[in-house]
């Protein structure tokens, strides 16, 4: 990690503050799933018995095995790969995709406890309709995560590219080797600190003039990838209007100050704060 760490161009036509609502109703893949045509039970079945998701046979249902057959069926996926890594709410794997390789994010909907995502939903102008159940929130988070990856990358912050979404699997750009995936800043050894940092500062800025704040930023969700830094796991990110964004952002900051404070780099968490606020609004026209 030598040199490096540029800083992307801006869009000219980079989002202000406009927000779309999330549409969270029933996909293609719901249908698919109900109707369990032949082609699409065949499909399941060879998914079923392969070995990178034979453990989670029991955990995903038939409709995120038809969300994975739209995929294909679109373009998306043509061959699966192996696993990338594994949580409580979501698992990530590699696919081919024509001569690409493409992470493909599958959030299991029935195996784990999504009640925290409502901290960061309530108050997002983009869930106001949202109801309480389950599927409704993760299939919203889902395509949050996938809007926010957009919103993030045409104002010009380094993140996996999406490339689409169906119910709840997310396809985005792969960031890494054949190897394996890239390695997360807190895992290197960062030879330039202080050019991470700014980078990574304006990184924050530029989200937040875009109307959005991480939510979960720090060491462990920005990776390193052909000597540039990207942010990942933006799921949780939420519009400057929710009534934590101020407290949000001001974790984001700290997490990152109190990083590279501790690489050797002359910073402080009010300082970060202070030059993101001094430099972003959010709320001006763009």
């Amino acid at each position: 990690m030598d040199g490096e760490y540029g800083l992307l161009d801006t869009d000219e036509t980079a989002p202000g503050d406009e927000w779309e609502e999330i549409d969270y109703t029933d996909t293609e893949a719901d249908r698919i799933a109900r109707e369990r045509d032949r082609e699409f039970s065949q499909f399941r079945d060879r998914i079923t018995d392969a070995d990178q998701f034979k453990v989670e046979a029991s955990v995903f249902d038939d409709a995120t095995f038809a969300a994975l057959y739209k995929l294909v069926q679109d373009g998306h996926i043509d061959a699966f790969g192996g696993p990338i890594s594994t949580g409580k709410e979501a698992n990530v794997y590699t696919a081919l995709a024509g001569d690409q390789t493409v992470a493909v994010k599958i959030y299991r909907i029935n195996a784990s406890d999504f009640r925290d995502m409502g901290e960061y939903m309530e108050g997002d102008p983009r869930f106001e309709s949202i109801g309480g159940d389950k599927k409704s929130i993760v299939l919203a988070w889902v395509r949050a995560e996938f809007a926010n990856l957009d919103r993030a990358r045409r104002a010009g912050v380094r993140v996996p590219t999406p490339v689409a979404v169906e119910r709840n699997v997310l396809v985005m750009e792969y960031l890494g080797t054949a190897e394996g995936r890239a390695r997360r800043l807190g895992e290197v050894t960062v030879e330039n600190p202080d050019t991470a940092y700014e980078v990574l500062r304006e990184y924050v800025r530029r989200l937040y003039d875009a109307g959005l704040v991480h939510g979960d930023l720090s060491e462990y969700n920005v990776v390193v990838e052909a000597s540039q830094l990207y942010v990942i796991d933006l799921g949780q990110a939420v519009t400057v209007h929710h009534p934590n964004s101020d407290e949000f952002l001001e974790r984001d900051c700290r997490n990152v100050a109190n990083f590279f404070h501790r690489q050797g780099v002359d910073t402080s968490p009010d300082q970060l704060l202070a030059y993101v606020r001094e430099h972003a609004d959010p709320r001006s026209e763009e």
